[in-house]
């Protein structure tokens, strides 16, 4: 499984600066560093912290009893304890045998966010590592050297494993790293064209690289993003849907929603409500046969969408609370107890990225019943079959709904939840894992797939829009200030209006950009302001 960056910015390499101190980052830093870019700086206060915690390691592996991660061996071998002549050798083995991946690269941005995330739980001073080492790692991202990781290898329990490994490889000036340039080469060329000096890990300092949920997290922050426009996006479509099949606006009367008051749907009703505001379209469901209220797709709009935004809500609590959180084990503590524990499970991470996979798949299920009514001159109140120009010599959009299908259909398997799986490893001493990285990868497809089930319906409900306009509809009214803004920006942004057939994929690549970018949210804030 493979994605591409899901979402466009247009930030240059380090425009902006991030400050990592010890008491954890924000959503926005995550993707500030992780898409934008953006330079991190150390604070004061974060160096200090871990370097008194550091002074603690020293003490305990200066002593004889064994302290787990500093003087013995890892997982099912921790009954080993170390002789110091080897901790060195054991710090270095534990990040080259846990870089195991294999399968495809992992995109550069979700590279960068583990790395900035791992950043963020060393900067902590829980860890125990040296101000050293949070140094290099500073120094990786801001020369823009993005280590190779792979798809497959973590099991979201004791942390991102094999991905993290993967980085901390690089800062040890082994392995392969893709510089600024895109050109992967070996790490240590890049570490040296870069005038990094490759890290000497002590005790301690291995594990702390490898033992966090980095990986999933930072999928999860930037899901949530994509996930929030997304949303918004589909209000719109939603809304101009409901426009072309002459469908009733009442239904999203602020009254009817506060009887029943979920958050979720309130914003969405009125998002709706304002792109529908001054339509001469809506409220004539009754003019050409009794149609006592729309179908469910139109009416529960904000319903379903409503649901996915207060899924989303919950997804970033526990977000922000693992932004704030330090997931190592052992961790060192306050007092210079260094105490094992069981906060690098990934469940709390795991259960919400299922949980919006669900979301997401719903949410274009109800998008693609809308365009399938639109495509139906039994369902459609007047439209031409399949929104065609000439139906029987054209075609119009009947195989554009199938690639919506074909689009849900996938994200229905994938909301299928990986969190309820488990595999034991290290012979059964990890026995219950959370499979929280592999939740993520699936997620990222859904919220891929999303955006080009909700750029179908907008190509659908603009081009019936515009047929409306150009039919004996338009003595019934024309469209809302809103949604015409919106079919505006959309033919100028390259997505093709009604006419006889053409070569189809070009506009709906077209109407996806259009969505990803903005460009729809865009349009419509241009009439009704700042949407929800």
């Amino acid at each position: 499984m493979t994605i591409q960056s899901l979402w466009f910015v247009n930030m240059d390499m380090q425009s902006s600066t991030v400050v990592v101190g010890p008491g954890g980052v924000t959503a926005e830093d995550v993707i500030a560093v992780a898409r934008g870019g953006a330079r991190i700086e150390l604070s004061a206060e974060a160096l200090a912290k871990v370097g008194a915690s550091r002074r603690f390691i020293d003490e305990l592996a200066a002593k004889p009893e064994p302290v787990y991660g500093v003087s013995t061996g890892f997982g099912a071998l921790a009954v080993r304890h170390i002789s110091p002549e080897l901790r060195a050798r054991l710090q270095r083995n534990i990040v080259r045998s846990h870089a195991a991946g294999m399968g495809p690269r992992v995109e550069r941005e979700v590279v960068r966010a583990l790395m900035f995330l791992r950043l963020k739980t060393v900067a902590s001073g829980h860890t125990g590592v040296r101000p050293e080492v949070l140094r290099t790692m500073a120094d990786v991202l801001n020369a823009g050297i993005t280590p190779v990781v792979h798809e497959y290898g973590s099991l979201g329990c004791s942390g991102d494993l094999a991905p993290l490994s993967h980085c901390a490889l690089t800062l040890l000036g082994e392995g392969d790293a893709e510089g600024p340039d895109g050109v992967v080469r070996p790490a240590a060329e890049l570490l040296a064209a870069h005038g990094i000096t490759p890290v000497e890990l002590r005790e301690k300092e291995g594990l702390a690289l490898l033992n966090g949920t980095d990986g999933m997290l930072g999928m999860l922050v930037m899901a949530c993003a994509d996930l929030a426009r997304l949303l918004t996006s589909a209000d719109i479509t939603a809304a101009l849907t409901l426009e072309a099949l002459l469908g009733t606006d009442r239904v999203l009367a602020p009254e009817l929603h506060a009887i029943r008051p979920h958050p979720g749907q309130a914003a969405s009703a009125a998002n709706m409500l304002k792109v529908l505001a001054g339509s001469g379209l809506t409220g004539h469901h009754q003019d050409d046969a009794p149609r006592v209220q729309d179908a469910y797709s139109v009416r529960c709009a904000p319903q379903v969408a409503g649901a996915g935004r207060d899924t989303l809500a919950h997804a970033r609590l526990v977000a922000d609370r693992e932004l704030a959180a330090a997931v190592d084990n052992p961790v060192v503590l306050a007092d210079g107890r260094v105490e094992s524990n069981g906060n690098f499970h990934g469940a709390p991470v795991a259960y919400v990225l299922d949980f919006l996979a669900i979301a997401a798949a719903d949410l274009a299920s109800v998008a693609e019943r809308r365009t399938d009514r639109l495509l139906d001159k039994n369902r459609s109140h007047g439209l031409p079959p399949f929104l065609a120009d000439d139906p029987g010599v054209d075609s119009g959009l009947m195989i554009a709904q199938y690639t919506q299908a074909a689009l849900v259909s996938e994200m229905k398997r994938l909301a299928a939840p990986a969190s309820v799986d488990s595999i034991p490893s290290s012979a059964m001493q990890e026995d219950h894992v959370s499979m929280g990285w592999s939740a993520a990868r699936k997620l990222r497809t859904a919220v891929d797939n999303l955006s080009r089930v909700v750029a179908v319906e907008l190509y659908a409900a603009a081009r019936a829009l515009e047929l409306r306009g150009r039919s004996e509809d338009a003595a019934v009214g024309t469209p809302a200030p809103a949604t015409r803004a919106v079919v505006d920006a959309a033919h100028a942004a390259g997505i093709g209006g009604a006419g006889e057939d053409r070569f189809l994929a070009p506009d709906l690549a077209a109407a996806e950009r259009f969505v990803r970018e903005g460009g729809l949210i865009a349009a419509a804030e241009s009439v009704t302001g700042p949407l929800a």
